[in-house]
């Protein structure tokens, strides 16, 4: 994705069933626990580089001893600083003869992170700022361990301030910070009445402060705190907590919008949000991963047993596609199929655009992160030109007139050609303030491979997505420029994004996609403003209306235009106006069906088609439009 977007953030998990002896006898530390924490969250990396926070809770611990800890840290490759904070203490404790390895037990009592259950987030600020506040895991304290609570997770609720009116008719005093600290508070307010509850119970039964501590750990059940916390939850999410007494939970929104995976064997209970890393940092199978089913909690109690079941009610499944075409990893053997798939459905807007003249066109990608649709639109462009091979030799032979030369020229011309177009040069530099040369800056961030190309050729580059175009315009564009090709064909892996997420990506402007610009400006030009206002005026009166009753009225907008027209007019907008090079720009958007096609199982399209999952979703797509016809650049969620 070439425009820069802050997205889905990646959680983490590692719950040892074993005791910390048995691990330094296997695998030679006590700290196996939290060097695969590590792993886990560095092969997750690309889902959070604004901060990051372990926390650890151990097991057993004396009264008066300390068994629940956390780190966070919001600088420069956060994870790394965390790890080499701790591991800086730890050996300070083995030089110092205080903690000794092959002691495990000395490990556990002296080191913060000597513990059984390790939770790690990496997060992409998208609310919430960037300060250590938002940083996750959030934490809530008790001298009670069924009281404490440790949450963290990968979400965007659409309806926070719902959430913490909620808290307030509860009698709290909640502080307006993120939608995790509503959900903290929402979830601990029903912890503490689940502790009440228990407490009052078994003190009847006459148990002694020891028995009662006991059995109030073993009988407190997370899924039902979860289910009462979560009955008004309007959003895309998986979150992971851990509480006091030592249980763990994860769990995932109805619709299943944000992913997370976990597997269970006999030393370790562990979840990730992608597969892939848990497949290598503990080296599984694919079939040994599971995904949590959407509407589902797990919970590793404290004992080592895991359940699972419904905390609310299933909805119509609709995974983020996003994650498919970008964000996961590529390294997952299902989604590198599909991300090759997604460039393999664009093989006939292609050969449209190029007039099927595969001698005279040059094919790469733009960013890196599009190589694999690459692989796939040049396997799906070599297959066809292998059909086409076949059937005019079978017509020659059956004709007679297969000659030596015919082959040659069926044979030797006419192949796709590709190339590496493109590669990214340099960071942009912040610190420069001056308008003019931060735009002369960003125009620099990609570099070209002079001489691949001609002014007879036609230069196609594929893109995981097109969202802004501001990298198109500022950058990539001018930069390909410089080959004087015929044309310049981009060829976005996605559908033009017409509509804001709310659900974890940061895309809540309206104003700033390329696809709602282009319609806008088709629409003025065609004389249609009166549409935009009504628009308007029709999103204003849906204002007072619960978001169940309400319907995504900016539709309306896109309604007029067929996709190619919006593509033509999205190509006008980024094309390169001030250089001498005259040729054409072309932009190609995935179609809808073949987005389907290529991803049968992540039909969350609400990006795309406007077709939201939840009722706060429409209320956000309103209320962005209010924004952006005001003129407000504050957020719609």
């Amino acid at each position: 994705m070439s425009d820069s977007l802050r997205h889905e953030c990646g959680v983490a998990i590692v719950r040892l069933k074993k005791p910390l002896d048995y691990f330094f006898q296997k695998y030679g530390t006590p700290l196996y626990g939290l060097f695969r924490l590590f792993l886990l969250m560095e092969k997750q990396h690309n889902r959070g580089q604004d901060g990051a926070g372990i926390a650890a809770v151990k097991f057993g611990m004396p009264p008066g001893a300390p068994y629940m800890f956390r780190e966070r840290n919001i600088k420069q490759n956060p994870l790394d600083r965390i790890f080499r904070d701790l591991l800086k203490d730890y050996r300070a404790l083995i030089r110092d003869g205080i903690a000794f390895p092959e002691f495990p037990a000395t490990v556990k009592t002296h080191f913060d992170f000597g513990a059984e259950l390790y939770l790690g987030h990496l997060r992409y600020g998208t609310s919430g700022g960037y300060h250590m506040g938002a940083c996750h895991p959030f934490f809530r304290r008790s001298s009670w361990p069924t009281r404490n609570l440790i949450l963290a997770g990968n979400f965007n609720m659409t309806n926070t301030l719902e959430l913490n009116e909620s808290l307030i008719a509860m009698g709290q005093h909640p502080i307006f910070v993120t939608d995790t600290q509503a959900l903290l508070e929402k979830v601990g307010f029903y912890l503490d009445e689940a502790h009440d509850d228990l407490y009052h119970r078994l003190r009847t039964e006459g148990l002694s402060g020891e028995e009662l501590s006991k059995r109030m750990m073993g009988d407190l059940d997370p899924a039902a705190v979860v289910r009462a916390a979560a009955a008004r939850w309007d959003g895309g999410y998986s979150i992971i907590g851990a509480i006091g007494n030592g249980d763990a939970f994860v769990l995932r929104d109805p619709n299943g919008i944000r992913p997370v995976f976990y597997f269970e064997d006999d030393e370790v209970f562990a979840v990730a949000s992608e597969r892939a890393p848990l497949m290598t940092v503990f080296d599984k199978s694919i079939d040994e991963i599971q995904e949590v089913p959407p509407g589902q909690i797990l919970v590793m109690k404290r004992d080592g047993t895991l359940k699972q079941e419904l905390f609310t009610e299933v909805g119509e499944r609709k995974c983020c596609s996003f994650e498919r075409i970008y964000f996961s990893r590529g390294n997952d053997a299902d989604i590198y199929a599909e991300r090759k798939k997604l460039g393999g459905c664009l093989l006939d807007q292609i050969l449209k655009a190029i007039d099927n003249d595969l001698e005279r066109a040059v094919f790469g990608f733009i960013p890196n992160t599009a190589e694999v649709a690459y692989f796939g639109m040049m396997e799906a462009l070599r297959l066809r030109r292998r059909q086409d091979v076949k059937a005019a030799l079978l017509k020659a032979a059956s004709e007679g007139s297969l000659t030596e030369e015919l082959i040659d020229d069926l044979i030797l011309r006419n192949w796709p050609r590709g190339e590496k177009v493109a590669h990214k040069d340099i960071k942009l530099r912040t610190f420069i303030g001056q308008e003019k040369w931060r735009n002369e800056l960003v125009s620099h961030v990609y570099d070209i491979t002079y001489g691949i190309a001609g002014p007879e050729d036609s230069l196609v580059c594929v893109d995981d997505s097109i969202v802004r175009g501001t990298t198109l315009r500022k950058s990539i564009l001018r930069i390909l420029a410089r080959l004087n090709p015929k044309r310049i064909v981009i060829v976005s892996t996605a559908p033009q994004i017409r509509y804001p997420d709310c659900y974890g990506i940061d895309m809540s402007e309206l104003g700033k996609f390329i696809a709602f610009e282009a319609t806008i400006a088709l629409l003025k030009e065609r004389g249609q403003e009166d549409l935009i206002k009504d628009v308007y005026h029709a999103c204003l009166e849906q204002v007072a209306l619960p978001p169940s009753e309400m319907r995504n009225e900016v539709r309306r907008l896109y309604d007029g235009f067929t996709a190619d027209e919006v593509s033509a007019k999205i190509a006008s907008l980024v094309a390169p106006t001030d250089l001498d090079w005259k040729g054409e720009v072309i932009v190609i958007y995935q179609t809808i069906e073949n987005l389907h096609r290529a991803l049968p199982d992540s039909t969350g399209d609400w990006y795309f088609t406007g077709h939201y999952p939840t009722p706060g979703g429409v209320r956000v797509v309103n209320q962005a439009f209010i924004n952006y016809f005001e003129d407000s650049d504050v957020r719609s969620y």
